[in-house]
């Protein structure tokens, strides 16, 4: 069972954060090996991949109970859980995701913004995110609209980590992103 805390922030704007996934969705294809983190947003996606025969590696328990009796095959990545969050993090959950090369990466962040680029509201996310971006070829962040533009509590990352936004922003406010040579899908 969900927490209330993850369970509540997955239905904060569902529909927008669907539209969002159903376009990441599309990215996927079949036999590819994809990370997805713990995010909310990247959560909605488990609805849109199912019937696909592709390999998932993840932190996030609420995405393995989803994709669990799907044609999805799933890998846990292993450490210490953190409760609130449903996932897994830590140095060891680094070291595990490190191990693989993926394709596509489905990342979610809390702020950002074309000039200071990435951030975080704690360590945790910030070094899951890294070490998953590391590991794939090509890097999907999620954003809706109530993330861009904004600096959260810790920056961690340059823009350019960033190969393709997928967010529900209107073009005017994505053409910043564009110049910065960011493929945006929206």
């Amino acid at each position: 069972q969900m927490p209330f805390t993850f369970a509540n922030k997955t239905a904060i704007n569902a529909k927008e954060k669907d539209k969002i996934c159903q376009l990441a969705a599309q990215q996927i294809q079949e036999g590819d090996i994809i990370l997805m983190d713990c995010g909310s947003t990247v959560f909605r996606m488990c609805q849109f991949i199912k019937n696909k025969r592709i390999k998932v590696i993840t932190n996030s328990l609420p995405v393995v109970y989803e994709l669990m009796n799907s044609q999805v095959s799933i890998n846990l990545i292993g450490g210490e859980i953190d409760q609130e969050r449903q996932a897994v993090h830590g140095r060891i959950a680094e070291e595990h995701i490190a191990r693989y090369k993926v394709d596509k990466a489905f990342l979610g962040v809390d702020g950002i913004s074309p000039e200071n680029g990435l951030s975080a509201f704690g360590e945790d996310e910030a070094s899951i995110t890294l070490a998953m971006a590391k590991a794939s070829a090509k890097n999907y962040f999620l954003c809706d609209v109530s993330k861009l533009g904004k600096d959260k509590y810790l920056t961690f990352a340059p823009i350019t980590l960033v190969d393709v936004l997928v967010t529900n922003a209107l073009e005017k406010d994505v053409l910043v992103y564009r110049e910065k040579g960011i493929e945006v899908l929206i």
